[in-house]
């Protein structure tokens, strides 16, 4: 059965346009009635869709608006049954950030939601319900049985992800959920109704999908497997953990490369970014760049982006609030009964990680070192419901009763209360209205993705006229807030007038408050305007519109690449690479040999030629002998490329007379054993290296794990076996370091994989390749087959030049050049193969032919037997 993830190259390659398993694309632009939605959903035995197609199509569109596909596990609207008790109505829930969200992208972008529904639907009203949204808000809800749901939701989401995420380890029952499979199962489940909802409406090369936040990690996967040049982006909205966290996460393979499939992947801070990074790097092995001011991970072929990009309040939709009637009348009522009293506030979901409980010891802590603030410092703790389930809410919320409970004994008085716990839920404008009375906002959670609090409270306190009619200020006096934020949220680097504390440290936190409220209120006016100015001009609509320029970049060359979709379940991934780009087969390469005279054969021994899976870096004994029956046809001229020091390369390969040999990345070269080891540029000063070698010390002394490589011709530091992160960090230094001390000196100081490395300028695979070419030439030998073989960044110097000699005179008018790298990866090279072993396969062909070619001209030169009869 031909496997699924080739059978878009089938299609392009046959010119027919794709199909898709479930029928047209319900949202072509041609079409514009809205079809009938399907709403059939269940748990998914296995990973794979045994009936799914990997489709992609080079046609374009009909018209040209552009779509993006918003996919959250929460549709933007509210449901309410209608009054008789029969059907629903709906409405756009106007909190909803991905409503929001829909201003930064403008008015010709169309824009398609898929997601849950808060409410649920009986299985009989779905199809009714899915036809209207549809039709209505151009929504596709996933209805998903509340029990899959329960397990996905509140089990693997509340109890397992979000922890996580958070810094809570399970070390302990009672602290945060042990991983649980069954649990693990109903989030891919979910995740694949997800991707099955999106699949409806997708139209695969036109679309951008952009998917929110944890509950739909895995999401990427399914949609990449399904169309391998799908445009998609991801944003995180929590907290991403460091490596020494989540790599206690048994999934965690599953989920990073699950989430390399987007094309870009966005986060709030560079500390969540970096941390995600991080975990490439030392779970996968992988590196990232930062170029232009784009970091990018590579990944099989893609790059993948990082996006870095806190999210913004939606300005239109508060500035509206605070112009109702109902705020300024609120404010009223607040500002008579604080009369007086100086407020301070916080606002926070009732939940362990918000820090509340923190926040009421520090205001103890104030009211104890401060007898002064009595009675005239109130903080007013608004605490929202919270959007988990589970004994640590209940310890929460008893906890927090009972510390305030425990302050208004202690420092209370008849018509004063120092904290007043609002625990019941609160309009927009009634919070809003707190913003406005309140001097200082505290915001003191021990981890959080973002929260935006901080931003409500800048611009609520910007105020405007009613508001400040309401209060009994003048107008033309500036604004003034104080903030004092958890160093440990999301929007604190973008505060950076606000009083950063260690939510933990009760007696600086509560110094912190104090210093907000004796601030001077020319410095107060200061802090507030830089906020302001930062908060209005970085909304909601800023952000979204910066990620759709980022995604757009991201997906640019998607049409000019090739992919091939490899690996199964949770560890599919796409490789993209150059449409020229193709597999090498012995057939292919084997005939080309036997038609020509003049070959001219290049091979890299650092990893071609070894044993792979030993410890030794000795060469292979069949590669030896293939080597040997290589060199003894006379058409050809085989030369070995290695970064190995000459003595070495001598005791592997003196039974290999005719091999030419370069070692040392070519700084030495000898053309076959009767002939000594020449150098490719005169002998000269090595003097550098005890400038060098000093250096590198000091860095392999620093950087446990690391070691120091010295050839005649080069120092190579190496850090394979290092800390992934220290180590590159190192290398970093070290480059730097080098360069600078050997500015004045002929020397090039590169990074490779895992290594810094000196050598004389100039020394480079690359002249290995232009010095045999020339020689064959001088012979009057013009090669009319050219076979070039490496799998490292150091081998690509060979392509390069062996590619660009076709169209000089170096090579016959009619040669068959084959540069070819090991594994699919960008590359130089025009050919490819898989592994190691598919070389030795092709070097035995190539063997082969010599030897069959070989004992036909013996043949041939035998004088013929004549009979006599």
């Amino acid at each position: 059965m031909m496997s699924r993830s080739y059978s878009n190259l089938l299609e392009l390659a046959s010119g027919d346009s794709p199909t898709f398993g479930r029928g047209d694309n319900p949202f072509g632009r041609g079409e514009k009635r809205f079809p009938r939605v399907k709403t059939v959903a269940g748990v998914l035995s296995e990973l794979d869709d045994e009936n799914s197609n990997s489709v992609s199509s080079d046609a374009r569109s009909s018209t040209s608006q552009e779509r993006i596909i918003i996919v959250g596990n929460q549709l933007p609207l509210r449901a309410h049954r209608r009054s008789d008790g029969v059907g629903w109505y709906f409405s756009w829930d106007e909190d909803s950030l991905l409503l929001q969200l829909k201003d930064g992208l403008g008015e010709d972008m169309e824009v398609v939601y898929v997601g849950c529904l808060k409410e649920e639907i009986d299985p009989s009203e779905q199809d009714s319900v899915a036809q209207t949204l549809l039709e209505t808000f151009k929504c596709v809800p996933a209805f998903i049985p509340p029990d899959l749901l329960s397990r996905f939701y509140h089990g693997f989401c509340k109890q397992q992800l979000w922890p996580l995420f958070h810094y809570m380890l399970p070390l302990s029952p009672d602290l945060g959920g042990r991983f649980d499979r069954s649990l693990w199962q109903a989030y891919v489940s979910v995740n694949k109704i997800f991707a099955d909802k999106v699949m409806e409406v997708i139209s695969p090369d036109d679309d951008f999908v952009w998917v929110h936040d944890y509950h739909l990690m895995v999401l990427p996967t399914f949609l990449r497997k399904r169309f391998n040049r799908a445009k998609l982006g991801f944003f995180l909205h929590s907290p991403f953990p460091s490596s020494e966290i989540y790599r206690t996460l048994p999934v965690r393979d599953e989920i990073l490369r699950a989430l390399l499939n987007s094309d870009l992947i966005g986060f709030h801070t560079f500390d969540y970014a970096r941390h995600f990074l991080s975990c490439c790097s030392r779970m996968l092995g992988l590196s990232y760049q930062s170029k232009r001011g784009y970091i990018g991970i590579e990944y099989y072929g893609r790059t993948v982006s990082i996006k870095i990009l806190p999210v913004g309040i939606h300005m239109g939709q508060l500035l509206s609030v605070m112009n109702l009637p109902e705020t300024e009348s609120k404010v009223v009522e607040l500002r008579d009964r604080f009369k007086g009293q100086t407020v301070m506030l916080g606002v926070d979901d009732m939940d362990i990680f918000k820090g509340i409980s923190l926040k009421l010891l520090a205001m103890e802590q104030l009211l104890i070192q401060h007898p002064d603030k009595r009675g005239k410092v109130v903080l007013v703790q608004i605490a929202n419901p919270a959007r988990g389930r589970g004994k640590d809410v209940q310890e929460v919320r008893s906890e927090t009763g009972a510390t305030v409970h425990r302050i208004n004994q202690t420092f209370g008085r008849p018509g004063y209360k120092p904290v007043i716990l609002i625990d019941t839920p609160l309009q927009f404008y009634e919070r809003i209205a707190y913003y406005v009375i309140a001097e200082c906002c505290l915001v003191t959670a021990v981890r959080d993705g973002m929260n935006l609090i901080p931003y409500e409270y800048i611009v609520s306190r910007q105020g405007n006229e009613k508001l400040d009619k309401a209060l009994g200020s003048d107008a033309s006096v500036p604004k003034k807030s104080m903030l004092v934020v958890s160093e440990f949220i999301g929007c604190s680097p973008s505060l950076s007038g606000a009083i950063r504390v260690n939510p933990w440290n009760i007696d600086s936190v509560a110094e912190a408050m104090d210093s907000a409220l004796i601030t001077p209120d020319n410095e107060k006016h200061l802090r507030h305007d830089k906020h302001h100015t930062y908060v209005s001009t970085h909304d909601v609509a800023y952000w979204a519109h910066s990620f759709l320029q980022d995604l757009e970049r991201a997906c640019r060359d998607h049409v000019s690449r090739r992919c091939w979709g490899i690996g199964f379940g949770l560890g599919f991934r796409v490789i993209a690479l150059d449409p020229s780009f193709r597999k090498l087969s012995v057939e292919h390469i084997v005939s080309a040999y036997k038609r020509t005279k003049n070959r001219a054969i290049l091979l890299d021994f650092d990893g071609p030629m070894r044993m792979q899976s030993s410890l030794s870096t000795s060469p292979h004994v069949e590669a030896v002998k293939i080597l040997n029956s290589l060199c003894k046809d006379m058409k050809n001229v085989v030369f070995l490329v290695s970064g190995k020091d000459r003595a070495q390369l001598t005791k592997w390969f003196s039974s290999c007379e005719n091999l030419g040999m370069a070692a040392e990345h070519g700084y030495f070269v000898r053309e076959n054993n009767d002939i000594g080891w020449e150098t490719c540029k005169p002998l000269s000063s090595f003097d550098w290296k005890q400038i060098a070698e000093p250096v590198m010390q000091l860095y392999k002394e620093t950087t446990d794990g690391s070691s120091i490589e010295v050839k005649e011709s080069a120092l190579v530091w190496n850090y394979q076996y290092a800390d992934r992160d220290f180590g590159s960090c190192q290398a970093k230094e070290l480059l730097d370091h080098l360069e600078s001390v050997l500015a004045n000196e002929p020397v090039s100081v590169k990074s490779g994989e895992y290594i810094i490395e000196v050598k004389p300028q100039g020394v480079n695979k690359g002249q290995v390749a232009e010095r045999l070419l020339a020689k064959m030439q001088q012979k009057r030998m013009q090669p009319d087959f050219v076979l070039c073989i490496g799998d490292d960044r150091s081998d690509e110097d060979m392509f390069e030049v062996i590619m660009s000699a076709r169209s000089g005179p170096s090579l016959s008018p009619v040669a068959e050049v084959f540069a070819c790298t090991v594994g699919r990866k960008p590359s130089k090279a025009k050919y490819y193969v898989e592994d190691t072993s598919e070389i030795l396969r092709m070097l035995q062909g190539l063997a082969f032919a010599s030897e069959q070619a070989s004992r036909n001209a013996e043949q041939a030169a035998k004088p013929p037997i004549i009979s006599r009869e």
